[in-house]
């Protein structure tokens, strides 16, 4: 009786989970096991800081907003131009506004005069 010889598929997952794992240090992209539980690994931490990005973005712009508007206005919180901003019908998101108080101070005073106005 004749060897059969097996097919490529398995042959070719393990490969691509390789080239997933290519940079990684050590048996983490050298051994089979370890590799497929290391990649694993990754797209879990990917997945889950994805959320933490955006978490830590929005975090970031809110306190650069409440610092700009602190220091344009007296006694005038973050909270309340949002709520203003809302009231206004403005549309402007939390990044742009951020952007705005990074780049040009003057615009940011202008905005917060308009809506408490």
């Amino acid at each position: 009786m004749t060897r059969i010889r097996r097919g490529y598929i398995a042959r070719r997952r393990r490969t691509k989970t390789r080239l997933f794992t290519l940079t990684f240090g050590g048996s983490h992209s050298r051994l089979t096991r370890t590799t497929i539980q290391q990649k694993i690994r990754a797209l879990v931490s990917a997945h889950r800081d994805r959320g933490r990005q955006k978490r830590n973005f929005r975090r970031l712009w809110i306190t650069r907003i409440n610092a700009a508007i602190r220091e344009v206005g007296v006694s005038y919180s973050y909270s309340r131009s949002i709520y203003d901003l809302y009231k206004g019908r403005l549309l402007l998101n939390r990044k742009i506004l951020a952007q705005i108080a990074i780049s040009n101070r003057n615009c940011l005073s202008m905005i917060s005069n308009k809506i408490r106005s």
